[in-house]
């Protein structure tokens, strides 16, 4: 149960970001990259739960799913894609064609194999998808790119690309462990010098501040050149399961338990974080300096 005096300081921070987003409207659109060291962590439950608290803040959110072989953005949504990005590539269709409108007005980009083969598309091709993709910028404030798990090239690439990176982990050792080795790839290969975490499934607030400030140990001693940022614990509920069997998402059916209100405080806090001047000037990039890198990275 939810107490009325944390009801009402949810009530307030909500209202703060919303007027906060009349205030100051972005003038591009911020790309994130959201993915975890290993499957089975609930990556894209919270990509889906994120983007639909950020809309319900006013923002426009763009969700594209990335991960070819465990694509289920949409069934999360109990949404059916006709069509994707393969579409496009074959010249029959634009991105506004393919792209399906989910709760609270958030755009879910049906990716198929188009994303993953952008490193064997000709010179031809692959301009004519760069060219289709530029028109999300006007399209959203925040796009969200939902990867594939573990370290395979196109998950990096789209990692390097994107102006952000979040990634999910959970307190089991081997979630943790394939967690520190993607930080620790990102921060070999210079990719980013900051990267977003989560960990899912944490039985309080307490154990995922634990597991955070255990992980941050092992990075601050061995990657001293790169920081992680702390989003939040998201707790372990079991309104999650009882959601994902009834295909809704689970902040708009049970928006009172304890993971969807873990998902509001994550959400505040990715809004409100402040990385310098230089991610402002990274975010200033939005959906075209994302693709110019994601060619670059998968050539």
């Amino acid at each position: 149960m939810v107490d009325q005096a944390e009801r009402l300081r949810q009530i307030s921070r909500q209202n703060n970001v919303e007027e906060d987003r009349k205030i100051s409207p972005r003038s591009r659109c911020r790309v994130v990259a959201v993915s975890s060291g290993k499957g089975g962590v609930g990556k894209t439950n919270l990509v889906v739960n994120l983007a639909l608290t950020l809309a319900s803040w006013n923002y426009r959110v763009i969700v594209i799913d990335a991960d070819l072989g465990m694509a289920n953005v949409d069934v999360l949504v109990n949404a059916f894609p006709r069509h994707t990005l393969e579409d496009v590539l074959a010249g029959n269709m634009d991105i506004k064609d393919i792209m399906m409108e989910g709760p609270h007005n958030i755009k879910i980009i049906p990716g198929g194999s188009g994303m993953f083969n952008m490193a064997n598309l000709d010179r031809d091709k692959r301009g004519r998808l760069v060219d289709r993709l530029q028109v999300l910028e006007s399209e959203g404030d925040v796009l969200f790119i939902d990867t594939a798990a573990g370290l395979s090239r196109n998950v990096i690439s789209f990692v390097a690309a994107a102006d952000e990176a979040i990634i999910v982990t959970t307190p089991e050792p081997t979630a943790l462990t394939d967690a520190y080795g993607m930080i620790k790839v990102i921060n070999e290969k210079e990719i980013k010098n900051r990267v977003h975490l989560v960990v899912n499934f944490a039985q309080d607030i307490s154990q995922g501040e634990e597991v955070f400030h255990r992980l941050n140990k092992v990075v601050d001693k061995y990657l001293s050149n790169l920081e992680v940022n702390f989003l939040g614990p998201i707790n372990r509920d079991s309104m999650v399961t009882r959601a994902v069997q009834n295909c809704e998402p689970l902040v708009l059916s049970y928006p009172q338990s304890p993971a969807s209100l873990s998902i509001q405080r994550i959400a505040q806090r990715f809004i409100y974080s402040e990385e310098g001047e230089e991610r402002q000037e990274e975010a200033k990039k939005g959906v075209g300096g994302f693709l110019q890198k994601l060619q670059k990275f998968l050539k």
